[in-house]
């Protein structure tokens, strides 16, 4: 009932939307002498804020279409390489004349980027691939949104998720490297596990996992807190709503974006509405490159997608309720997943000092659990001064983590020279 009576409230809209889109195309026109009037101002604004948090924010593009290497432009160009009705393994391919021309002969180290599934669209994590392009094969998980994909498809839970991280390794060929991103860390690391235990030649040569809830139980957070203060009934009661038409996923049961915004949004309530009124300003004085940036950051935090029912529950039931990975009781196809059975693949942990979603010590539990792995094949790594967003994206993830995570893949990997990476 909540998902239609949202998409009603949307399309009710419609109107005072066109007719503000309308104002604000008149008060911006350079035809109208009184555009840079006082009352000008004010209207221009006031109808520019209404028709940008009324109006539905769609994927964002990625717009990487070039990255610089050795001081050399290269073009880059997205390539689907795999996919299903769930995911698509994108890989952000450099001109090849262009890499020769920057003195690269060698190629680079495959990172497989797995972005999270937890409502926003992977493209949250454009300053990352961006960051990484320079000196990387880059392959990232280009979740879909649930309420596009229809129910002819069936269903998609946690363990479905863990079995397409193995084949997108796989499809990108021996021993990449997969970098994980908050949500994704346990199936991550469940994937990593159960391909040591098979000797899968595809097995990554390197993990590392950056703000990722490996164990929810260390340094709880108030996300951890409400999955524990809640009984399972309770997030099925009041969290799970059906796909109405005319989406593609009609009658689909979705965990849907909107309500995890929301709740994103509560957290931090009064720094949003502030953002908002320093738009409103700024509109106002003229501040355009401010504005652009608030615009720029919201097109992409408003972007929001579905959850399938299955995948948001398994989620809230193994990671945050349970605890079955950290445990030692998480069984995935009939088969137990041992995270000590790794032996050679690497592993670095990255967390943020005021991360107030993984808490510290959530990440770093993937140390323990991964007894197999020799010392100096381990890294732990936390950034001062940075919350969960900073831990990826960002000055100081550019300048102080990445460069980090790029020395670690190479130290690890010996099929690949050092070369002119980022210093710290």
């Amino acid at each position: 009932m909540l998902y239609a009576l949202q998409d009603a409230t949307y399309h009710a809209a419609a109107p005072m939307r066109m007719a503000a889109r309308m104002a604000r195309d008149f008060w911006s026109s350079p035809l109208n002498p009184a555009r840079d009037s006082v009352i000008g101002r004010n209207l221009y604004a006031a109808a520019d804020l209404y028709a940008n948090v009324t109006r539905r924010y769609g994927k964002p593009a990625w717009g990487l279409d070039s990255t610089v290497v050795n001081g050399v432009t290269v073009a880059v160009r997205e390539t689907v390489v795999w996919e299903s009705p769930w995911c698509r393994l994108i890989q952000f391919d450099r001109d090849m004349a262009g890499m020769r021309r920057a003195g690269k002969m060698q190629l680079d180290p495959a990172v497989l980027l797995v972005a999270p599934l937890s409502g926003h669209y992977a493209t949250l994590l454009r300053g990352t691939v961006e960051a990484l392009l320079p000196h990387h094969a880059v392959f990232v998980t280009d979740w879909s949104n649930a309420r596009d994909v229809p129910m002819m498809e069936g269903r998609f839970d946690f363990h479905d998720y863990i079995d397409h991280i193995r084949t997108m390794l796989g499809v990108m060929g021996a021993r990449a490297h997969v970098i994980a991103v908050c949500q994704p860390g346990p199936a991550v690391l469940a994937a990593a596990a159960l391909m040591a235990q098979d000797n899968d030649p595809g097995r990554p040569r390197t993990m590392t996992f950056m703000g990722s809830p490996i164990d929810a139980r260390l340094s709880p957070t108030v996300t951890n807190r409400l999955a524990e203060e809640r009984p399972f009934t309770w997030f099925q009661g009041n969290m799970i709503y059906t796909v109405p038409p005319p989406h593609p996923g009609a009658l689909r049961r979705v965990y849907p974006g909107f309500v995890q915004l929301a709740s994103f949004m509560s957290m931090n309530l009064e720094k949003h509405q502030e953002a908002h009124q320093r738009y409103f300003e700024q509109l106002v004085d003229g501040d355009g490159d401010s504005a652009e940036k608030h615009r720029v950051f919201y097109d992409e935090y408003l972007s929001v997608l579905d959850l399938t029912e299955e995948f948001y529950l398994q989620t809230v039931d193994i990671v945050f309720q349970k605890y079955l990975l950290p445990r030692g009781e998480l069984v995935h196809r009939g088969r137990k997943v041992d995270p000590s059975a790794i032996t050679d693949i690497g592993l670095m942990t990255v967390e943020g000092e005021h991360d107030d979603i993984s808490g510290i010590g959530q990440t770093q539990a993937a140390h323990d659990l991964c007894s197999g792995i020799p010392a100096e094949m381990k890294r732990d790594y936390v950034q001062p001064g940075v919350g969960h967003y900073g831990v990826f994206n960002g000055r100081k993830f550019r300048e102080q983590i990445y460069p980090r995570v790029a020395a670690f893949i190479r130290e690890i990997d010996p099929d690949f020279e050092t070369g002119s990476l980022p210093t710290t």
